[in-house]
């Protein structure tokens, strides 16, 4: 009894009231009202100033936010916590500056691609219509994209299947080395170069004429080192375990490389091709050297010239008439949605081919 006297005596005497460590935080609601304030004042200070751009507006609301944040941290919860609301902004700040204009592309394009994109469009060529009057379509450009693309799709991915296996699993010495610097170097190629080299090789010097399988080539040179610099990756990801156990069996290499490693990679594999033809679907500059653009529908993509979705866009943009802007829109239309049903794809496969992990 004395001892717990002493002990509540002691407490009550010697110990100091409890006092709460957790800093003051501002509320949740401050930074989209603070976001609020810095457009209003951002739009008031753009009318004042006389600025006629929105994104001058934008950019001011965008700094008064950034200052407004870091202030008002820096006064309630110290100057810590400030630098972190500081960095937190930035990064939204960043976020936004690089997805208005994204938004704004994709609006004008939607908006504009819609004026005469039906199905007449997309099931006849301009073989009839003259380039300055309504009417016409794309299926011509779509069917020398598909082949093109395709074309430069059954020439890359092997080529760069093979060669990362080569890097990842054997390459040593000084022959890897080489191979790595000059993937490289195919990587930072102008797409024009590539189209200027296959000119000068298989129409000058061979004699051939222009088609959509010289196309295809020059594509397949820009589609190559992307396909083998995710194949590399990919095949780098595999857990050694696995080639060992494997080998360890009495499996040779090329079979544990064939049954284990490739299975194992096969949906970074997957992903890693559907993104580098996604790459190579908008280039125009090789398409317009090699293929030069038809109008009527040619389905030999080995003979003559061909047309494709990127050159159509140039070509009737380059026409100057009010339909054939109207065509171009409808065209970049349909070419950003190929891009993008591509990309969903990609992850579609990446995600049903993740390993699954159990709780």
């Amino acid at each position: 009894m004395n001892v717990m006297t002493d002990r509540r005596a002691v407490s009550d005497a010697g110990s100091p009231l409890p006092v709460s460590l957790k800093q003051p935080r501002l509320p949740r609601w401050t930074p989209p009202v603070l976001a609020l304030v810095a457009a209003g004042a951002g739009c008031g200070i753009g009318l004042a100033a006389g600025l006629d751009s929105t994104v001058q507006w934008g950019l001011i609301a965008g700094l008064l936010f950034v200052l407004g944040t870091f202030a008002l941290a820096a006064g309630v919860e110290g100057t810590r916590q400030a630098k972190d609301r500081l960095a937190t902004s930035l990064v939204w700040l960043a976020f936004l500056i690089a997805v208005v204009p994204l938004a704004s592309l994709l609006w004008e394009t939607v908006a504009r691609g819609t004026k005469v994109l039906d199905g007449y469009f997309l099931s006849h060529s301009m073989g009839t219509t003259p380039d300055a009057l309504p009417g016409g379509g794309i299926y011509h450009a779509i069917i020398g994209t598909l082949e093109q693309v395709g074309l430069a799709t059954l020439i890359a991915a092997p080529l760069g299947l093979l060669t990362a296996i080569y890097l990842v699993e054997y390459g040593r010495g000084k022959l890897a080395r080489a191979v790595t610097f000059f993937v490289d170097v195919m990587t930072g190629i102008p797409s024009i170069v590539a189209g200027l080299f296959i000119l000068s090789v298989w129409i000058l010097i061979l004699g051939f004429g222009p088609s959509g399988f010289a196309g295809a080539m020059a594509l397949a040179i820009l589609m190559m080192p992307v396909v083998v610099r995710s194949t590399e990756e990919m095949l780098k990801l595999v857990p050694n375990e696995l080639r060992e156990a494997s080998l360890a069996l009495g499996v040779p290499k090329w079979r544990t490389i064939l049954k284990v490693v490739l299975p194992t990679s096969i949906g970074g594999i997957t992903t890693g091709v559907m993104l580098a033809i996604a790459r190579i679907t908008g280039e125009t500059a090789p398409v317009l050297l090699l293929v030069w653009g038809a109008k009527t529908i040619n389905n030999n993509p080995f003979q003559d010239a061909q047309q494709s979705l990127p050159l159509y866009v140039f070509q009737q943009w380059q026409q100057g008439s009010d339909a054939s802007y109207d065509r171009a829109w409808a065209a970049a239309l349909v070419l950003i949605a190929f891009v993008m049903i591509l990309n969903l794809v990609a992850r579609g496969i990446a995600r049903w081919k993740a390993p699954k992990t159990g709780r």
